[in-house]
This record gives C-alpha cells, structure tokens and sequence, in this order.
C-alpha cells in the first residue's frame, strides 16, 4: 500500500521534475558547458578550443568590472535600506486603525505598476535637459541647490537615482510580507508585556522582532538575488547602452555579450553567467547558515 502511495506522489510530481529539468537544470548545465568552451558559435555550433580562457577575459574585461561594481552596490545599499523602511513602514500601518486599509493600498500600488514605465517617470523627474532641469531639480533649486544633471551627470547622481528607483519599486512587497508578518503575532504576548509594564521597545525587540525574523530573512534572501538580478530597471532610466552611461550590471553585461552591440560572444556570456551565479549561491549560502544561527528552524 505504501509502495502505491509513493508511486502516486512520484506521478503526481512528474510533470513539475520533467518542467524543472527541461527549463532550469539543463540550460545551467549547458551554460556551464558553454563556458568552457572558447570561441563558440552559435551558428556553426562549433567552437576551437576548452578552458579557462573565457573566465580570464571577462574577469580582465573593464565593462565587466563596472557592472560587478555597479552590482554591488545597488546590492548593499538597495537590500538593508528598503528592508528597514519596509519594517518602519509596516509597524506604522499595524498601529493605525482609520484608513489602514487605503493607506496600504497607496504603498502597494509601485508593485501592480509596470517597472518599466515607473522607470520612464522616474527618469522625467530627474532627467536635465535644455528646456527644463526637471521637478526634482527645480525641488532642489528651491531650497537654494545647484541643480544636478541626475540621469547624464556625475556617477554619484546617476547611482543614487538607481538606488533610491530600486528602493521604490521593491518596498510595497516587502511592506506587504512584514504586514501580514506583523498581523500573524499572537495578541496575547503584548497583553503579558503590557501586564509586565514592558515599554514599546523593549516589546519589538523580545516580541516583534523575533518573531517576525524569518519573514525579515526571507526579504533579505530574496532581496539580494533580486538586485543581482537587476537590468531592466537600469534600461528604463539609462537606456539600452549601460556601457556608455557607466551603469550597466552583470546580467546586462551577460545580455550585451549575446544580443548588444558587441554581441555575439556566447561563451564570454555563459562564463559571467556562471560568475553571477556562483555569487549568488555564495551570499544566499552565507545568508542561509545566519539565519540557522540567529534564527533556529525548529522555532520558525
């Protein structure tokens, strides 16, 4: 009987294994392959040689540099501060009664709205041209600012448009995990704390935070894959060529070398994919063995 069960189960599961095995294990194999291969042609599907070379070029390779770079901070700058405001955020919205039900609607809207057109606002807002510095400009000029050409300028300005875009874009999720979060802690532990004359912060930090914790890794987890992963948001402000506007990333990088203007480079292509790869893993590794040690399993 027990055998028949298991079958069944193996059944029931075989389209979602032959799904995964087709969509997601192969093509990371084939990459894999692919990046060892030198000088792979799509066209012939040929290639002169295996080895390491691939690796060598794209770790040497300036532009490849920059988007690590450009990466990495949008990593560390975009994962704690959104995940922080997302927590301030939606301990305001748990302590209000009138309206809450709007005011979360309001900062849920940024995510039901495409990422690409929020991105062509964005960059309307702080884009400098000849016939208008833009509203954020003239905000600035205001308060008696230089303007600041955001979107063609310094490097700081285009990379703190990035930054504070990404922010906007992922904090009505996170606002709407810690939320739910927040309404699932059981009532009766801050009806004891108030019994005990225990003060507000004393009461996030022995009953909220701890036991909202595995949502707050969860954000983080998927918040750092989610910013390694970032591209489209860079084209809607910066445009196609991120190379020449210094702010491409890895996957743009890894799109360039396949579609872009220097397109046509399969295997340098699959080498920084396995690149991104392997630092993602590594982080979300990393990410993983914390959340063990802060946050025990048993208790989730």
């Amino acid at each position: 009987m027990k055998n028949k069960d298991d079958l069944k189960a193996w059944l029931y599961l075989l389209p979602a294994i032959l799904f995964l095995l087709a969509f997601m294990v192969y093509p990371l194999v084939d990459v894999f392959v692919y990046s060892f291969e030198e000088g792979y042609n799509f066209a012939t599907q040929s290639f002169f040689g295996t080895g390491l070379y691939n690796y060598s070029y794209v770790l040497r390779d300036p532009y490849f540099i920059q988007a690590v770079k450009n990466t990495f901070i949008i990593v560390i700058i975009t994962v704690p501060v959104s995940t922080g405001l997302a927590l301030v955020i939606s301990l305001g919205l748990s302590a209000i009664k009138p309206l809450k039900d709007l005011f979360q609607t309001i900062y849920f809207l940024p995510y039901v709205t495409n990422t690409l057109a929020v991105g062509l606002v964005f960059m309307i807002l702080f884009n400098k041209t000849p016939y208008s510095d833009g509203l954020v400009n003239m905000l600035i000029g205001f308060f008696g600012g230089d303007s600041v050409d955001f979107i063609n300028g310094p490097y700081g300005a285009k990379m703190f448009v990035m930054c504070f875009y990404t922010i906007w874009v992922v904090l009505p999720f996170k606002i709407l995990i810690l939320t739910s979060a927040l309404a699932s802690v059981p009532a009766v532990y801050y009806k004891a704390a108030a019994v005990d004359g225990t003060g507000p912060l004393r009461t996030f930090g022995r009953i909220t935070l701890p036991m909202i914790s595995p949502m707050i890794f969860y954000l983080v987890i998927t918040g750092f894959i989610g910013a390694f992963k970032a591209y489209s948001d860079e084209v809607a402000l910066f445009g196609t060529d991120l190379n020449a506007a210094g702010m491409n990333t890895i996957v743009g990088y890894v799109y360039d070398m396949l579609y872009g203007n220097s397109g046509g480079y399969p295997s340098f292509a699959s080498a920084a994919a396995v690149i991104l790869f392997a630092i993602v893993l590594t982080i979300t590794v990393i990410n993983l063995l914390t959340r063990r040690k802060v946050v025990p399993m048993g208790e989730d």
